[in-house]
């Protein structure tokens, strides 16, 4: 039961209550709206109470209370002893009035500036420090069906809850029953990504159970969650993130982080890699790091298949990722040059 339909529900219970009362006094039974109207005002009253203590936590709640006990301790004390035995008893009444008042508000309020040192007032009795709020991180369906999520959460960069919607749940579900095969390959790994990810004992992982109503697309419903839930959405969908960014949802992309961590190379750096293919340019030959990272080679289109020791020369950065150009360190002596010489 969500919390609204628990206070509709609340709002139901008070004007019946006051629609009963109304019946029960002679002089309004005849006035039945009234008490409806008078029991809706008062559970009115009570939910905006309720939203104004919506920061107010348990621990703060002790704390109050605390000092709620010892104020009234301390004015009855007060206002019992020999200092109040010579007033009047009019006058007596509406002083330990005003010193209840004062002395109840002055208690809570240092209760509730010190309730980190409850352990130093009651030796025997420590609260734990109140936790910063919960991170909570939303999971769109391309980073779950991605997998990387999986070896990025065991490293613990990621602190943070892995909140899973209903309708992504579901739209893993539709791509795993798909009858085109690669897609239904898709969805079943996304399934075995979320099992993985509830196994991980550093992360936590919880199900949404409730839909956005009035938007169908997912990548909506996504970002008015997030709204919501004043959450952060993980994905890999550039879109997704330009997106979210003019709504202003905060995005984190996996992309972007596998990016940040590519090795930073330096020209006169030394590194030693396969050449895979041909370049561009003649006698050039590329390789690629196991970022995905290219490496062009100058003057080496003739050791494709084979490892080299290159010299950066130089450093590119492109809108497909980052580039870099290198010399043989080592320039090997060329086939063809071999041949004319025998």
């Amino acid at each position: 039961m969500t919390l609204t339909v628990l206070r509709i529900v609340f709002l139901f219970l008070c004007s019946l209550g006051g629609w009963s009362i109304s019946q029960l006094d002679d002089n309004l039974s005849g006035y039945p709206l009234l008490g409806v109207g008078v029991g809706l005002l008062m559970g009115s009253l009570v939910i905006l109470i309720d939203t104004w203590l919506k920061g107010f936590s348990l621990r703060g709640l002790s704390a109050a209370t605390f000092g709620l006990l010892v104020g009234s301790l301390i004015s009855y004390l007060i206002g019992n002893s020999v200092m109040f035995s010579f007033i009047e008893p009019s006058t007596r009444l509406v002083a330990q009035i005003i010193m209840y008042i004062v002395c109840c508000y002055l208690a809570m309020v240092i209760s509730l500036r010190g309730k980190d040192e409850f352990n130093l007032v009651i030796p025997y009795v420590k609260f734990r420090r109140e936790e910063k709020p919960e991170r909570l991180v939303l999971l769109d369906t391309n980073i779950i069906i991605d997998g990387r999520i999986v070896e990025a959460s065991t490293t613990g960069f990621l602190d943070a809850v892995f909140v899973v919607p209903r309708f992504v749940l579901n739209e893993l579900q539709h791509i795993a029953d798909s009858t085109d095969m690669t897609r239904r390959d898709r969805g079943r790994r996304g399934l075995e990504v979320l099992r993985s990810l509830q196994k991980n004992p550093r992360v936590e992982v919880r199900f949404h159970e409730d839909d956005v109503p009035g938007i169908r697309e997912v990548d909506g419903k996504l970002l008015q969650l997030a709204k919501m839930l004043s959450a952060e959405i993980l994905t890999n969908d550039v879109n997704l993130q330009r997106i979210a960014e003019l709504q202003g949802v905060r995005v984190l992309n996996l992309n972007d982080l596998a990016r940040s961590l590519r090795p930073v190379l330096q020209p006169g750096e030394h590194l030693t890699v396969k050449l895979v293919k041909e370049g561009r340019e003649a006698d050039q030959a590329v390789a690629y790091l196991d970022d995905g990272s290219m490496i062009v080679a100058n003057r080496a289109r003739h050791l494709i298949g084979r490892e080299v020791e290159l010299e950066i020369t130089g450093v590119l950065q492109t809108a497909a990722g980052r580039m870099a150009f290198g010399d043989l360190a080592h320039a090997p002596v060329a086939p063809a040059i071999l041949a004319r010489a025998s």
